[in-house]
């Protein structure tokens, strides 16, 4: 009999070649991997509401208006709701039951928290996914308000620029994507990976958006190697940053568009995926606890406790603020 996922490899499906099929080889273990080696750092950087605090000490509060305020306490509980959510699927016996719902849950937290910052720091609230990528890398990386392991970007998808900015991450660690790491090193090698990674595949997302342009079809050329088309390229390139909500949403996309034998089939999956859970836990936890660091200086001291107290009596959730926010 043959397998569904060499069906699929062979003839492809009606929205896929099949050289578009993802390679089980790397797709299965590089989601892991990252994730596991992100919850490394987080753990070895000590990341919690405390350190964000201290971290932010010197970050100026702000006033602002009831209706910014509301949507900073709504986004952050959201992001509580998805870590309340998150430890619920940890129960679940077999972790591939609940691992490609558990990486929408995690980006949805982490989206919150982020747009929190975003409306703590400016009073704005993007309407947009992409657009609010944007302005947490604009207002918050750019600015050095992310901490560590959430503060890495590349300024551009100039291939030159890439690699230049790739330099310090990769300083700090080499390993693979398909290999798990155990280390702090191997986790940094690994976090420079992804990062190289979303970078090539905005970089391609890039080059079909300018190959479908109307300057590019004047061109008349089918490829990048005359010099006005890869200044067309470029210049795409030169406008696009990247930053760790970017790679959220990457993650994020593969676990909703890709095809269904994505972490639900294979016979290694369940036990590959054991932990999994728990390190969309850690990571997004640490996530929050930044983010409500962040905002519970920009907005003062009393508020912030006001809002604790609040949502300590009032949640319907069983999973406490104090447990990470405090």
């Amino acid at each position: 009999m043959t397998s569904l996922y060499t069906r699929m490899r062979t003839h492809g499906t009606l929205t896929e070649t099949p050289e578009e099929i993802p390679d089980a080889v790397f797709a299965l273990p590089s989601t892991l991997n990252w994730m596991r080696a992100e919850a490394i750092l987080v753990s070895d950087c000590a990341l919690d509401f405390s350190t964000a605090q201290a971290f932010y000490g010197r970050v100026q509060r702000k006033e602002l208006s009831e209706r910014q305020l509301n949507s900073v306490f709504e986004q952050l509980l959201f992001s509580l709701h998805q870590i309340a959510a998150l430890r619920g699927m940890a129960a679940v016996p077999n972790k591939a039951d609940v691992a490609r719902v558990g990486i929408v849950t995690w980006y949805y937290g982490v989206y919150g928290a982020a747009s929190a910052m975003i409306a703590a720091a400016d009073g704005s609230f993007p309407e947009t996914h992409a657009s609010t990528a944007r302005q947490w890398d604009r207002q918050i990386v750019e600015a050095k308000l992310a901490m560590a392991p959430f503060s890495d970007r590349l300024g551009s998808l100039v291939k030159s620029d890439v690699e230049g900015d790739l330099t310090g991450p990769r300083s700090r660690g080499s390993h693979s994507l398909t290999s798990v790491p155990r280390t702090p090193e191997q986790a940094w090698g690994c976090h420079a990976e992804y990062l190289s990674g979303t970078a090539s595949w905005e970089q391609w997302n890039l080059e079909q958006q300018v190959r479908n342009s109307r300057e590019f079809k004047e061109l008349g050329v089918d490829n990048f190697r005359t010099k006005a088309a890869r200044a067309l390229r470029d210049d795409a390139f030169g406008r696009k940053s990247i930053c760790f909500l970017h790679e959220a949403s990457r993650y994020r996309g593969k676990a909703n568009y890709r095809d269904a034998i994505y972490l639900a089939y294979g016979k290694a999956v369940s036990k590959l995926a054991d932990g999994f859970i728990d390190d969309l836990t850690t990571v997004l936890t640490g996530f929050s606890a930044m983010a409500a660091g962040y905002c519970s200086v920009r907005m003062g001291r009393e508020r912030w406790k006001t809002f604790m107290e609040d949502l300590e009596e009032g949640r319907a959730i069983s999973f406490s603020p104090l447990a990470v926010w405090s």
